[in-house]
């Protein structure tokens, strides 16, 4: 990593009061061109380092095009080693930061493609993971597993765990303490669930740690079970966690665990639900396929012993799928068909960790999709996603965090696809308040989307304090 001024952009033209202005006001048009005259950067210089296509970086400097989204701007920050202040971002992760390790984290990672779907297998995966974790704040950038190299592991879940007896020290842990670890494990998910990801992650990580190490010594078979259930739930939630602050590969590995772990102790419900997880890590992705293939697999795992919200869950998650791939006729199918299954679920009748999946839970995941179909056909599709997510809103409320706010900033963006701008800019305010309780990147990221809504050199005054409200969010 970088530190300013040892990237493309020499520290002493971070001086210069002209470059610093049209940084702060994000002239990029001016930067661009600064950036050629005096440390002879060339537009393909610029856009390689960027993230962006010649053609973009000329259309910038030609006046044709804008720079108006955060994503792109954190990229440039990012591209250029300009400090995030100048930009008005919060300080950037190379800043005044020490060199990763130098260790290949894959040196301690098994690949995903290792089928020994044991409960040994399991443990020693967990100590790896959390002794590397643990250690180092930043992981060295990977590629995110998709296609064959992800599915096909996958295929080893739907065969019955085998045991690889060993040498074992004799352990002690009694039924009281794994129901202490099993209340823990409870608590941090519904903390990661509130207030995303990030904030409890080492706890999570060192919990997880302390699991491994009783797990490898002797335990009565019971309290064996128990502990491979809780590492499984702890694996899924530091993977929700690293998912929610952008390490979409560390998310990965740790998906991987708790499903290996939730395969040892023999929990087909727990595993499906990590499936989908999984498929909706990569629904974020774009990569439908690859969701509908995880999908599937959960389906087929957990076919004799899945309960209504469970099969709801993933009903949905399937719709989301098709939905991305176009084919709307097939997801309302799919969403109708959740919300059939959801009306057997009965409160209390299934496990704590799929209690959150209701009719508020599935109608703003589905405004969710609506809205996404909206973006391309607002006439079609903006009112339905305004009254699924308006009809979540009713139903949940600033105490499910995360939720609440991705809730609040779909209602802002239908509003503004509606053309309603009073109603839009009032929820935007609403949003922002509810995003600053939260700590979640996917928030961030979706704040980020809102405020390319506001970006109209004719936006009203009130228009652009929402602009600003964003701006200041994000930067914060």
């Amino acid at each position: 990593m970088q530190p300013p001024g040892e990237g493309p952009v020499p520290l002493d033209l971070l001086r210069r009061d002209d470059l610093r202005r049209a940084l702060t006001e994000h002239d990029f048009a001016a930067v661009f061109t600064s950036l050629g005259k005096y440390a002879g950067l060339s537009q393909n210089r610029i856009a390689l380092a960027c993230g962006l296509t010649p053609g973009k970086v000329s259309a910038i400097v030609h006046g044709r095009a804008q720079v108006t989204s955060f994503e792109v701007v954190a990229r440039i920050a990012d591209g250029l080693r300009v400090p995030g202040y100048l930009l008005g971002l919060a300080p950037r992760a190379w800043e005044n930061q020490p060199e990763p390790v130098s260790a290949a984290r894959s040196a301690v990672v098994p690949s995903a493609r290792d089928n020994t779907w044991t409960p040994e297998a399991s443990v020693a995966t967990a100590a790896r993971l959390t002794a590397h974790d643990l250690v180092n704040d930043q992981p060295l950038p990977r590629p995110v597993l998709s296609g064959a190299g992800l599915l096909e592991p996958l295929e080893g879940w739907l065969s019955p765990a085998t045991q690889e007896p060993g040498p074992h020290r004799t352990g002690r842990l009694g039924l009281e303490e794994a129901a202490e670890l099993e209340r823990a494990a409870r608590a941090f998910k519904q903390w990661g669930h509130r207030l995303g990801g990030g904030l409890h992650r080492k706890a999570v990580l060192g919990t997880l740690r302390e699991v491994a190490a009783h797990l490898r010594e002797h335990q009565s078979p019971k309290v064996t079970d128990r502990l491979l259930r809780v590492m499984s739930q702890l694996a899924q939630t530091a993977a929700s966690m690293a998912w929610d602050s952008g390490l979409h590969r560390t998310a990965q590995d740790y998906y991987l665990l708790a499903l290996r772990a939730s395969h040892a102790a023999g929990d087909l419900d727990f595993g499906a639900n990590i499936l989908g997880g999984m498929a909706r890590q990569m629904l974020y992705r774009d990569r439908p396929q690859d969701a509908l293939e995880m999908i599937r697999v959960a389906q087929e795992g957990a076919r004799a012993t899945a309960g209504p919200r469970l099969r709801a869950m993933l009903q949905v998650r399937e719709a989301w799928a098709y939905a991305r791939m176009g084919r709307e006729a097939a997801f309302q199918r799919l969403t109708n068909q959740a919300h059939e299954t959801l009306t057997d679920a009965v409160a209390g009748s299934e496990a704590h960790w799929i209690e959150y999946f209701d009719e508020a839970e599935l109608r703003g995941t589905t405004g969710g999709r609506y809205l996404e179909l909206a973006r391309h056909d607002p006439r079609m599709h903006a009112e339905t996603a305004l009254s699924e997510i308006t009809a979540a809103l009713a139903q949940r409320g600033p105490e499910t965090g995360r939720g609440h706010a991705l809730d609040r900033i779909g209602l802002a963006e239908c509003y503004f696809l509606l053309g309603d701008l009073h109603a839009a800019v009032a929820e935007t305010h609403q949003a922002v308040d509810a995003a600053q309780n939260n700590r979640s990147s996917r928030v961030n990221a979706k704040l980020g989307e809102l405020y390319e809504y506001t970006t109209s050199p004719t936006a009203s005054s009130t228009v652009r304090d929402a602009r600003e409200r964003i701006r200041q969010a994000l930067a914060g």
